[in-house]
């Protein structure tokens, strides 16, 4: 009895629309543990990771990377094992060529929570940096920031038509970073 799995190319699996006709983020793989390589509207394969609950992984990437989340590909796995994830997803890197996708730097867009300090206008940079402020002023400018940008994030999707109900981590918008609840 052999326990190896035959690794699919990423050109066989079929997509998926990353928001379902009725607006909701594609549940298929709610609690499903796999790889998975996500696709921007055109088609262009822009990240490939691997998960315990696919779906909450999804999920994360959108609220991350709105404009580069339209389709997914999936290869699901029974029972957790790193060896086989990392094997498919470096069978899937290889396939599509493109070392890009491999950079820490471009890996942590998809992966990190929101740092919301890049998104600061030129005033909230000078409201934050004011010597004369405390950090508990700094804590309140940096909540503010994240609000704003959460709202430019939710209004994006709505816009996409999304449905699906998306809440942020209220404790981390005074460290000025947005994260799934």
């Amino acid at each position: 009895m052999t326990t190896e799995i035959s690794l699919p190319t990423l050109a066989s699996l079929n997509y998926y629309p990353y928001i379902d006709d009725h607006g909701e983020l594609i549940a298929d793989f709610q609690g499903k543990i796999g790889v998975y390589a996500i696709f921007n509207q055109d088609k262009n394969l822009q990240f490939i990771g691997y998960s315990r609950d696919i779906y909450l992984s999804l999920k994360q990437h959108l609220v991350r990377q709105p404009q580069n989340c339209y389709w997914v590909k999936v290869q699901t796995i029974e029972r957790p094992n790193r060896t086989v994830l990392e094997n498919i997803e470096s069978a899937w890197i290889s396939e599509n060529g493109d070392t890009s996708i491999t950079k820490a730097i471009f890996k942590q867009k998809w992966t990190n929570p929101i740092d919301v300090k890049e998104s600061m206008t030129p005033e909230e940079q000078e409201n934050y940096h004011n010597i004369g402020i405390d950090e508990l002023q700094k804590s309140k400018v940096l909540k503010t920031v994240a609000r704003r940008v959460e709202e430019e994030i939710l209004a994006i999707l709505e816009a996409r038509g999304l449905k699906t109900q998306i809440r942020f981590n209220p404790k981390l918008k005074e460290l000025g970073l947005l994260d799934l609840k």
